[in-house]
């Protein structure tokens, strides 16, 4: 009798605690959920509605002017979704494959000089020749301005991923290695098809921070890209922005009547959904690995 009342305890406190837990989830949702039903809306609303009485969660005054501007020449907003999308793809992709295989090289306790290259990579991390030096080597020696390799090359390789994936890797147990060799299989088989399949959380977490960066990159546009067909979408979005925030200004200042409301606040928001909508779809499908992924370096030296 004891024994069922000590049970039926240890199920209300977990019933308890489960309910407090998923109340506690529900509302961090709502609260993570807020801002883009708030940046959403924003960007339906009218200019003047945004002007006169600020931001509203539910539109007071309906508007698609802003998505009007932005999409007033399609052909454009198209080219560059297209090369922000190839970008995207490609440098994730090779990122991804130097990265592993980087880390992989390092991460090897029969490589005689890995400690050596380890400290050559983080030393790079501690000092920069600056932009100057940077922009020469690019435009002077490699010849990459107005072309697709400067917007995936500079930030295909990134020191910190590096280190991460090396750290994961070294926890996969050493015996592995040892059975695939006697077996007869060689090191890059025994990389293809041992470490990358076992490695899927952190090349699912790096994956994704890869993706965000070329996504969100404008500054390797803005500093080595002068064709419109080269044009990457956040820079086009940023070239846009600024040209009617020159117009209005320039209007403002010689004293012209405005006979045609120019977005402003509400083409911010406008582009922040046009910007953020499509790299979204790509959380569902490493969301299983994302958690595991991203705590690698915090348990791993």
């Amino acid at each position: 009798m004891r024994n069922k009342v000590l049970h039926r305890g240890i199920q209300k406190d977990r019933i308890l605690l489960a309910t407090i837990g998923y109340i506690l989830i529900t509302c961090l949702a709502i609260l993570c959920v807020i801002p883009f039903i708030f940046v959403l809306s924003s960007s339906l609303t009218d200019e003047n509605e945004i002007l006169m009485n600020g931001y509203s969660l539910i539109p007071q005054v309906f508007s698609l002017e802003a998505y009007r501007m932005i999409f007033e020449y399609p052909e454009e907003m198209l080219r560059a979704y297209g090369v922000t999308i190839t970008v995207t793809v490609l440098g994730t992709s090779a990122g991804l494959i130097l990265t592993a295989m980087t880390a992989y090289a390092l991460s090897r306790k029969d490589f005689k000089w890995r400690n050596h290259f380890a400290f050559y990579f983080f030393f790079t991390t501690l000092f920069s020749g600056g932009l100057v030096p940077w922009y020469l080597l690019i435009v002077n020696y490699l010849h990459l301005k107005n072309t697709l390799a400067v917007l995936i090359l500079p930030t295909m390789m990134n020191v910190f991923y590096i280190l991460v994936m090396r750290a994961f890797i070294s926890g996969i147990p050493n015996e592995i290695n040892e059975s695939a060799k006697i077996d007869g299989a060689g090191d890059f088989r025994i990389f293809i098809s041992l470490i990358l399949p076992l490695s899927k959380p952190a090349l699912a977490t790096i994956g994704l921070f890869l993706a965000l960066g070329y996504w969100n990159d404008w500054y390797m546009a803005l500093l080595y890209i002068s064709e419109d067909n080269l044009m990457p979408l956040q820079y086009y979005l940023y070239r846009l922005l600024g040209n009617l925030e020159g117009v209005r200004k320039a209007m403002m200042e010689s004293g012209a009547i405005l006979t045609v409301d120019i977005p402003g606040e509400n083409l911010k928001m406008a582009m922040t959904v046009v910007a953020c909508g499509p790299i979204l779809f790509a959380y569902p499908f490493i969301q299983k690995y994302f958690v595991k992924g991203l705590t690698v370096g915090a348990v791993k030296g």
